[in-house]
């Protein structure tokens, strides 16, 4: 199931619980780092006006097949309209964006003379949005971006991005990087550009305000994992570091908080900041349970955090448990989350709690992962990039027990 797949019922938007936590959450902010960034509620509003700042007259607007009828995308359209901006639609996205889907992706791009490219919508919709965007002004094939090649030489510059997040999960509003399935392979890979950075991150929390609940559950659960993997990377790396640790912080504090009350508009607030600083963090790396996850996506087209957060028990107690020189991380992350046990059993009992509160699944098999399928996945996995930087080396056969331990049970 996409994201952003579906509207809830309406809810009824509440004041903050947790008053003493970020009282000033709610507050209109910019940022410049890493990105131009506008944060709070109702800044979509804003998106003509900085359009025309950035010298963007027609844009071409990409989101997934299940935000299509969604009312942002009217609410955004009227904006950029209003502003005398121009705009295109493409909402030809799956839930694990596919290389041919960024082709006709790119071939409307040019079609219609876009200047630009906004993505819209959840994880799926910044991937499809980037990869459309890297290929979109260039003859330069979308697996000549692939992470472990080369960097491509583009003669043309790339047009200007805006990434605005309707999820609080992904954390890709950014960067340039992509994951985009090889349908060929049935595999996942990373793409990206160093040379394309988003013009603007816009997070309005508002934009969450509608998304179901198990929908919030599962992209937030995401955003733990990635706050957990990337501070798990080895590595001097304090800026990852920093941000993966308040990202932590942000999303243990408000996530039960957002589920337990979807109109809750701080825990929303908190909820997106913390997502943004857990994407930022890594691009140091991830580990074993993103390894995993994409290629299960790939195979068996699994909603991503969904994945995610049934493997990362499992990952985790691989990575921390009887494992030496992890103290210390184990330590800081006990800190960020509250804790006052700060072994390596308490973090993990915690992060099953917390999965546990928010009605994850105890196992893939509950998802519709085969049995059959954990040596398939274990070769596949290994070779995403991601578990080169898993905290703990990994050979096939360990990778592949861990996929039968969570196809099985995972927590």
């Amino acid at each position: 199931m996409d994201a952003s797949s579906a509207l809830s019922p309406t809810i009824e938007v509440v004041p903050m619980t947790q008053p003493d936590r970020d009282p000033e959450i709610l507050a209109p902010q910019d940022w410049s780092f890493p990105v131009d960034i506008a944060y709070g509620p109702g800044r979509l509003a804003e998106i003509g006006a900085r359009c025309r700042g950035l010298g963007i007259a027609n844009p071409l607007i990409v989101t997934d097949r299940g935000s299509r009828d969604l009312p942002f995308l009217d609410r955004l359209r009227d904006h950029l309209s209003e502003a005398g901006v121009g705009s295109g639609l493409f909402a030809d996205i799956s839930p694990n964006p596919r290389d041919d889907e960024i082709g006709a992706g790119r071939a409307l791009f040019r079609a219609g003379g876009h200047d630009a490219v906004i993505a819209i919508g959840g994880g799926s919709a910044m991937d499809g949005g980037k990869a459309v965007c890297l290929t979109a002004a260039n003859g330069v094939d979308l697996w000549a971006f692939e992470f472990e090649q080369p960097v491509p030489e583009v003669a043309a510059p790339f047009p200007k991005l805006i990434t605005i997040p309707t999820t609080a999960g992904t954390g890709a509003e950014t960067e340039s990087t992509a994951m985009v399935t090889a349908v060929a392979k049935g595999m996942k890979f990373c793409i990206w550009h160093p040379d394309l950075k988003p013009a603007l991150a816009l997070l309005d929390p508002d934009l969450t305000l509608g998304l179901p609940v198990p929908l919030t559950a599962w992209t937030g659960a995401d955003a733990m994992t990635h706050a957990i993997e990337a501070y798990l990377v080895p590595g001097f790396h304090p800026f990852c570091d920093g941000l993966a640790l308040e990202g932590l912080s942000l999303v243990a504090t408000w996530l039960p908080t957002v589920v337990e009350e979807p109109g809750n508009r701080a825990a929303r607030g908190g909820m997106l900041a913390g997502s943004c600083l857990a994407g930022v963090a890594f691009l140091k790396g991830l580990g074993l349970v993103h390894a995993i996850s994409h290629m299960v996506g790939a195979e068996y087209n699994t909603q991503h955090g969904l994945t995610n957060a049934i493997v990362l028990p499992v990952v985790l107690r691989f990575n921390l448990q009887g494992q030496e020189g992890q103290a210390e991380k184990v330590r800081r992350m006990a800190d960020a989350m509250g804790l006052a046990d700060k072994s390596a059993d308490a973090l993990i009992a915690e992060v099953e709690r917390i999965l546990d509160e928010i009605g994850i699944p105890k196992s893939l098999a509950e998802i519709g992962v085969p049995p059959d399928c954990a040596e398939r996945i274990a070769e596949k996995a290994i070779q995403d990039s991601a578990a080169g930087t898993n905290p703990r080396p990994a050979s096939v056969d360990q990778i592949r027990a861990l996929v039968d331990q969570a196809i099985v049970k995972a927590r």
